[in-house]
Formats: C-alpha cells, structure tokens, sequence
C-alpha cells in the first residue's frame, strides 16, 4: 500500500511520518535549513505482517503544489493532517480538493499536535473537518488525534495503517506495465536509476521496457520494490528500476517520464475527458481556455474545447484537451487542472479517449463515443462502444490505450460478446448485430450493383467498402470478404466481388472470334503479343469489333489490356507479377530497372515499360526516377510463389489452384 501526506504547510506532516517510520523524508539540504519539505519525501515501514507500507510525503506550501501532486498521483490511502493549534488552512482544503478529485476514497485525518489542544477544541476542530469531509470522496475517512512529542495516538494510527494495508486489495497486476518517474539519479556501480509508483502490472529483472514519450528502448538490470531488492515489481508498489539501454541516462529521464510496456508506447497530445470544475472557481471554462495538466507525475500546458458548452463552477461535462507536448497516458486516468499562475487548482477529471479526432469533436456521434468509453468495465466499455458509430472498435488500439494484457483483452471480449475479424496484421471487433448487418449490407449492394451493370464482371472491392456500413479498413475488410467467400455468399475475382450466381458470358459468335484470338496471346510469344490492329489484319475482323470483344474479355477478367491496343491473358499478367517479385528479390535494396525487368520477358523495351506503367497506375509497382520497387500492400490479389532464378517457364503461380489473379483498372 502506497499511503500519501496531504495538509497545510508546518501542519507535521513529515514529523508524522518520521515517528512512524523512524525516517526523515526531508532529505534536501535546503529542506534541512528552513524546515519544510520541497521536494517529495519517501519512507516504509511494517506495518502488517510481512507487507511494506511505502508513504509518500509531499510538500504542504502553496507554492509546491505541483510537486504535491507529482506525488499523489499513484498512492492507495491518504493521510490528511491538519494541526490542532491551526485548524483548517487553505492548503488543507486545496489538498481536500485534490484528492477528492483523483478518487481517492481510502483514508484518515490525523490531528497533530494534539497535546497543544483541549478537549473542547479537539471536539470542535474534529466536527468542523467531518463537516469539510462530507462532501468528498473522504467522507467516511475517521479522524485521529495524535502528538508526536508526547507520543498521543501514534501506536493506535499505526493499528489503523496496518489494517488499511490488510484491506487493500490487489491492483491491476495483470495488465501492461506502467511506472510514473518521479526520480532518476545516477547510483555509483549501478548506472541510472529511476523511481516512481507502478500503476499497473508487473516488472522483471531482465525485461525490455521503453522510456514514454520519448520512446527510448531499456533493459531492467535490478530492481526494489517497497524499498527491499526484488525479482518482480508489482502494481501498487513504489519500486526503482536500475535501467541500462543506448541513450540511457538520468539526464534523458526526468520527472513526468512514463517507463512501460513497449505494446503501450503510443504518446498523445489531444486527449478527451470528462472534467469537474470546482465550485471555488469564479469564471466558467471556454473554449480555448489555458490551464496547467497534471497527470501521475508529469505536468504541461494546455487548453481546453469544451465538448458540450461553456462548463459553469460546480458543472462535471465532455472536453477536449490540446496539450502543449505530448504524454504517456492510458483511459481512465485521473488528471488535475490548476491555472497557468499556479496558484489555484480548476478541477479534475478522467481521460476518455487518448486518440482525440480534432474535428467533428462535437458530433452527436462523437459524444455519443465518449459516452460509451467513459465505461470503467473494459467489457462493458468495448460492448458499448460496439453500439456507436462507427460501431468498429480496433481491438489492439483499445488493448494499448487502456493498457490491458492479453487476458484481459480476450476477457472483454468474451464479456462484450464481440464478433472478431482477424488477420495476419489486423484485429477488430464488431458486435454479432452489425456483424450479421454487414453480410446483409455486402449482399445488398451487390445485388443491385448486378441488376444496374448485368454486363460488368462485379463491383470494384473498393468500391464496395465504401459502400457498406460498418466501414471497416482496407486490411479487415480484405478479411471479412475471404470469410463471406468462404460460406459461399460471393466470389472474390482479384479486385472484383461477384454474387456467386452472377455470371457475364459471351455470345456463341463472340466465343468463336475470342477462341481465334486467344492462341495468340499464349504460348512463347504472351509476354508480346500482337497489337489490335494486328489481329484485325491477321483474322480478316474490323479493327473496332476485336476490340470491343476483348474489352468485354477484360471485364471477364481473362485478359487485361495494358495499353491501348495491348491485351495480355490474365494467367500472364499474374505471371508477369510474379516475375516482378522476384527480380526486385535479387536486386539491391529491392530496386529495379526497366531493362532487368525486359530481359526476363524478352520483349522489346518499349513494351516493358507499357507494361511496367500498367503495374505503376494498379500500384503494383512504386517508381523512383529510372527505378522501381514493389509495393507489398497491393500483393494481397497475387498469393502464389515467386519463380525460381533459373527463370524457368513452368514455375508460373497461375499454375496453382490458390493463386489470385489480379483485375486490370482496380
């Protein structure tokens, strides 16, 4: 259990924590010299059986608020502590405050310096912080008189710890690893070292971690945790990481640093949330209002686009923050606003989305998002979020931002009764209604697409995409197509789809001029074939009419016409990829020139670049200048394998029942 200070300044708060934990937390020389606490202080004790209570001891003075709450960020109970010969001052309310708006429901109020007090007093100061206390998170927090010097309630205090430390429950061990910096020093023999509370799963000696936002890759070489050496780090725990790695040192890691999981580095700098503002506040917050960010340890500035109007003092509604750099972060993180002259804290809230789209943030459609993900239930959040626009949800992005193991991921998914489209490099997820809704849709639009173009092959893949709701991404869409296909309801033809009973045939007549033409195009002579007007001369037919019926060919998708006058078979098109592939294979940096690419077909150079132009315009092919290279993500149309070197005829992929072919003018 991690157990935090809050309180007015000179209230005891680390005299407190040194009785009951015989250590001084004021550790800076300065501190030493005027007696208050300015940087964040840290001590541990056993408290309860063999569990190491860590307390995070912060700075009470106004002026150090933001390093109060570089500490409060990640701590499990707190302990407010207001000065019997004080009372309530305004750093008590302003700390009040704080916590209340991180959620921090765990806790006790110590009245120090007990023994400078009556009983009258006591009596009077403890109903006037239960009155403060009622309308916080801290309103069942009990209230304890202690004095340090004439050792008053210490004893009992630490009973109340120790069952605060048996009480608390597991943190979220299985997720992703995060820590929030709060140091980094450089230990004699060791290297860099950095500390900070883990605010979700677990850590081990050995494991690779990234320094966020900046992305540095490191490698753990020890850790403590709860002040103790240790195998693993766990959530909940204050722990050091002993870190080496290129770029590694305690000058490039500071404080606001998040060292994660490498799957969690993804930093954000337009976040949405919800956000209370405090009824001290005597403005209302519009749009692009400037504020300081606090979030775990880091803090930059912002401003902020209210999402659902102007947010009055009191009001809890949507924003959106721009933030000046960008932060490691996760959903359902707690932030504090204070203003840009530090003197006061705005409110507080919970991230929502770390993706923020920076226009049509006010959409109903958009609001409507947000009110799904602000959810706490990963389940509960995904199958909400499966039922708004754009009723899609990219599992590995909602794994990432809310920081979820793989465990956890499948266990949403099972509790949201998600529909899962994978593949090689995508996953998402759609509820079995919209999943059933798509099959439908596909099937519409290729229905009336038939019924409008009876003569036309079938619809352009893209162009279907576009066409049904829930528009998925190029790659998962690629997928559920395969999946339709595989049950039977289309028929995918390169970059065409096709219901499986539609069917374009050619006329008797035009099947015996095509059967004159088609030897033609084989053979040893199908990587140059003759031009139209070739054929028109050759086989006594009008110029026009040859054309005409090998167009209407290309729409068949048995031949591709690559120029005007050039058809090619679409066995020799997809043979001519293959051939592409693997002479960019054994080029240096997979580039090619025109002329290699010619003395594999053995065709004239004229030829081979209207050939290589086709591939260039499909995007096949990507040029540079006098070179080319390919374009993996349009390969998906062509599945079958490279040829051999020795540039053997038989080895064409067309051969294979598997293989794709691909549909000219896609």
């Amino acid at each position: 259990m991690i157990v935090g200070t809050a309180g007015h300044i000179d209230h005891g708060k680390t005299t407190l924590v040194k009785a009951l934990t015989g250590v001084d937390t004021d550790r800076l020389k300065e501190e030493k010299a005027r007696g208050i606490t300015i940087d964040l202080g840290f001590a541990y004790a056993r408290f309860a059986k063999d569990a190491v209570t860590g307390f995070v001891d912060v700075p009470g003075h106004e002026r150090f608020i933001h390093t109060m709450l570089a500490g409060a960020g990640g701590i499990d109970y707190a302990m407010l502590v207001v000065a019997a010969d004080d009372g309530i001052k305004p750093q008590t309310l302003e700390h009040l405050a704080i916590l209340d708006l991180l959620g921090v429901s765990r806790g006790l109020v110590a009245i120090t310096k007990a023994d400078l007090a009556d009983p009258a007093r006591l009596e009077n100061l403890t109903d006037e912080i239960g009155a403060v206390l009622s309308s916080t998170s801290l309103r069942d927090a009990e209230i304890l008189p202690v004095s340090v010097a004439a050792g008053q309630g210490i004893e009992l205090l630490k009973e109340r710890l120790a069952a605060a430390e048996c009480a608390t429950a597991a943190s979220a061990v299985g997720g992703r690893f995060r820590l929030a910096v709060d140091r980094s020093f450089t230990l004699s023999g060791a290297g860099t070292v950095v500390t900070g509370t883990v605010l979700s799963g677990s850590v081990g000696v050995g494991d690779q971690v990234t320094v966020s936002p900046a992305g540095r890759s490191a490698r753990v070489r020890s850790i403590h945790a709860q002040n103790q050496r240790a195998e693993r780090g766990f959530a909940g725990q204050r722990c050091a990481l002993n870190l080496a790695g290129e770029g590694i040192s305690k000058d490039a890691i500071t404080r606001g640093d998040m060292v994660v999981d490498p799957h969690l580095h993804a930093p954000s700098d337009r976040l949405d949330a919800d956000l209370s503002v405090l009824e001290s506040e005597t403005k209302p917050i519009g749009e692009w209002f400037s504020a300081r960010f606090h979030h775990a340890s880091a803090e930059t500035g912002i401003r902020i686009v209210p999402l659902e109007g102007p947010l009055l003092p009191g009001e809890r509604r949507r924003v959106q923050l721009v933030l000046d750099r960008p932060i490691a972060a996760a959903v359902g993180d707690r932030f504090i606003l204070r203003d840009v002259s530090a003197r006061r804290t705005i409110g507080g809230g919970r991230l929502l989305d770390l993706r923020a789209p920076a226009r049509k943030r006010r959409s109903p459609e958009r609001l409507s998002y947000l009110q799904a993900a602000s959810l706490s239930h990963a389940g509960e959040a995904l199958a909400a979020l499966l039922d708004v626009p754009p009723f899609l949800v990219d599992l590995d992005v909602f794994a990432r931002d809310r920081a979820l193991s793989e465990a956890e991921l499948q266990n949403a998914i099972r509790s949201a009764s998600a529909e899962v489209i994978e593949g090689s490099a995508v996953r998402h997820a759609l509820s079995k209604r919209q999943r059933a809704a798509f099959s439908d849709e596909v099937q519409r639009v290729l229905s009336a697409f038939h019924v409008e173009n009876p003569d036309l092959q079938g619809i352009g893949r893209e162009r279907l995409r576009l066409q049904v709701t829930p528009r998925l991404p190029p790659p998962a869409f690629l997928v559920a197509l395969r999946a339709e296909q595989t049950a039977g309801r289309l028929v995918l033809e390169g970059a065409f789809v096709r219901l499986p009973g539609h069917e374009v045939r050619l006329s008797e007549k035009e099947e015996e001029l095509y059967a004159r033409i088609l030897p033609h195009l084989e053979g040893e002579e199908r990587f140059r074939p003759p031009r139209v007007r070739d054929f028109a001369e050759a086989l006594g037919v009008d110029e026009r009419e040859i054309r005409r019926i090998l167009k209407l060919c290309a729409r068949l998708g048995r031949v591709d016409q690559i120029r005007h006058d050039h058809f090619f078979t679409r066995q020799t098109t997809a043979e001519m990829v293959a051939i592409i592939r693997q002479v960019a294979a054994n080029a240096e940096r997979g580039e090619f020139s025109a002329g290699l690419f010619r003395d594999r077909v053995n065709n004239g150079r004229k030829v081979a670049i209207e050939i290589l132009e086709f591939f260039d315009r499909q995007g096949v092919t990507i040029r540079h200048g006098d070179v080319r290279r390919v374009n993996p993500h349009r390969l998906d149309l062509y599945e079958g394998p490279v040829p051999e070197a020795d540039e053997g005829r038989g080895s064409s992929p067309v051969e294979r029942p598997d293989f794709k072919f691909y549909r000219a003018g896609s």
